[in-house]
């Protein structure tokens, strides 16, 4: 618009000038220079605003015009020697066009040459009035006229733009917020609806003209009034914007008053602020959002997670009690094969004894198995502890060697260790490391190629000690190994499987490493092999409490925000 603007002005620069340029000639020949000096400020004025605006230097483009109309009056003051004459006329459009077009430096500096000129004009002026017949052919009338035209079609282009500008925002704002689908009211400073758009009317149920400004809080459901009345005088008082949720009345048309319909909205109160001032109380324009079906969604997911926590807590109890009644059989398998392996009701032949030993060593092993599945169901309920102790982890391989050693030479696997001594002691549950050592070992072995080799390894690593179990099996694709820890899973696990197993391996070995503050990795290519490996912190699970807690700040839900089950108060209303 501006733009625009100064294009236009250089051009009644230039144009007026040139109208003006045979008189300025003929009255030079007569003797008089001022017409010809005027007419060439303006031309050579405009022709430079006209190539800096189309340069895209707008700035300077205003400079130029402001410049040029200045120093016109500037030259009808200095050549007219009384003080009432066209050229303080004149050089007070400068200031005028620069607070049209111009930024703030240059409107000042516009007004500081008018000063310059105006005190000049008191220092050199004769105090008597110019009495001028001619005055209508009087050079500085002319350039009077010509520099208040520019000025005039300045302020009328711009104004005009301006309404235009306006007139289009309040219709934009007008159409969205008529076809808005969210309920939209403007309150007065004292708390009067002032203005309702057409979608209260399917919001509400009622017509607009049924809402006044008493109705919307009418409307609120009564355990809901203290938060909406706090909302609204935060917004309309305090100036302070505030969302809320609050359960509102619906008419139906047909349908008693005496049985109410709610339902669930999200009212925004924004209060309109003026610019520069401070007021006691706002004007509150309110936004009515109906959320009823995310309060449903919310409701059935509430529903949904206690169905499952209601299912989880059946699972747990399952296992309790499958674990409980495997612990009886287990501990006379154990126990009698203890008994066979010191020679109790006869003594067994080597090859006898050395059964007794797998039996009573597999036993043992369910067992704890099956305890390792109590402490995970008691792990779900939030009542595991772990009993760490101070262990050093070479006493984790040969026990966990020995359970799975009849597994390695039933699919020919030799078992090796890589230990890179000195390890340091290890604050852990001893059984749990066995179980993670032995889950890995088992899972290598049962996926390697007959003939391969399954390694562990440990070592240091930082503040943590790093066991590692590599083999050269199948190995996993990218997806599958985004999927370990997860319970009954397994890489095929399809009807056609060449493998046994329930899958709860390695989630077993997830669920263990994270309870003592660890992490599990997995590197494997598809017919490579696999490596797992397990980093446990070596000052065991972070389990010390701060000297100093952080001090929990007690809240207090309001009205609206309680955790009231939606679905029986709808019914309830219905």
């Amino acid at each position: 618009m501006r733009r625009a603007a100064l294009a236009d002005n250089a051009w009644t620069f230039i144009v007026l000038a040139a109208l003006a340029m045979p008189f300025a000639v003929h009255t030079l020949l007569s003797g008089s220079i001022l017409p010809l000096t005027l007419a060439a400020l303006f031309l050579f004025g405009g022709a430079g605003s006209l190539a800096l605006n189309r340069s895209h230097k707008y700035a300077h483009a205003a400079t130029s015009q402001v410049a040029t109309i200045m120093a016109g009056g500037a030259v009808l003051a200095a050549a007219d020697p009384h003080l009432a004459d066209f050229g303080l006329a004149t050089a007070v459009l400068g200031p005028v066009l620069a607070s049209l077009l111009a930024d703030g430096p240059l409107r000042r500096l516009s007004w500081v040459a008018f000063g310059v000129i105006v005190i000049a004009s008191f220092a050199l002026a004769d105090l008597t009035l110019p009495v001028d017949p001619d005055i209508a052919t009087h050079p500085g009338f002319v350039t009077l006229l010509a520099a208040a035209l520019v000025v005039a079609l300045s302020a009328n282009r711009i104004n005009r733009a301006y309404e235009v500008y306006d007139k289009r925002q309040v219709a934009a704002y007008r159409h969205l917020i008529e076809h808005v689908q969210d309920g939209v009211m403007r309150f007065s400073e004292e708390g009067e609806l002032v203005y309702a758009s057409p979608s209260c009317e399917t919001v509400f149920g009622c017509r607009r003209y049924e809402l006044t400004g008493k109705a919307l809080g009418e409307r609120v459901h009564v355990a809901d009034r203290p938060a909406y009345l706090t909302a609204f005088a935060d917004a309309s008082r305090g100036g302070t914007p505030r969302t809320i949720e609050v359960r509102i009345r619906r008419d139906r048309p047909g349908e008693s008053p005496s049985v109410p319909r709610y339902f669930w909205s999200e009212v925004g109160f924004s209060p309109i602020a003026e610019a520069g001032g401070h007021k006691e109380r706002f004007e509150v324009v309110a936004l009515i959002r109906d959320i009823t079906e995310r309060k449903d969604q919310e409701a059935e997911a509430r529903e949904a997670r206690k169905a499952a926590e209601q299912e989880s807590g059946a699972k747990s109890r399952f296992l309790a009690t499958i674990g409980h009644e495997l612990r009886t059989p287990l501990n006379a398998v154990v126990g009698f094969s203890e008994m066979m392996m010191q020679g109790i009701g006869g003594e067994p032949s080597p090859t006898h004894r050395e059964y007794a030993g797998l039996i009573h060593q597999s036993g043992k092993h369910l067992l704890e198995v099956v305890g390792m599945l109590l402490d995970m169901s008691r792990l779900e309920a939030g009542k595991f502890e772990l009993q760490t102790d101070t262990i050093t982890p070479e006493i984790l391989i040969e026990p966990s060697f020995g359970i799975v050693e009849a597994l390695a030479r039933e699919r020919g696997t030799t078992l090796k260790t890589e230990i890179v001594r000195p390890l340091p002691v290890l604050v852990a549950d001893e059984r749990a490391c066995r179980q993670i050592l032995i889950n890995l070992l088992s899972n290598a072995i049962k996926f390697s190629h007959a003939g391969s080799t399954v390694a562990v390894s440990m070592k240091r690593q930082g503040q943590d000690l790093n066991i590692s179990v590599s083999d050269r099996g199948i190995g996993m694709d990218a997806s599958t190994i985004a999927r370990i820890g997860e319970p009954f899973f397994q890489a095929n696990g399809g009807l056609d499987r060449r493998h046994e197993g329930t899958g709860l391996g390695l989630s077993i070995v997830k669920g263990l490493v994270e309870l003592h503050g660890g992490t599990l990795r997995a590197i494997s290519e598809v017919g490579v092999g696999t490596t797992v490996t397990v980093l446990l912190p070596l000052n065991g699970p972070a389990r010390k409490v701060l000297e100093t807690a952080p001090v929990a700040t007690l809240h207090r839900e309001s009205a609206a925000t309680q955790t009231t089950p939606w679905q029986d108060e709808k019914r309830k209303a219905l």
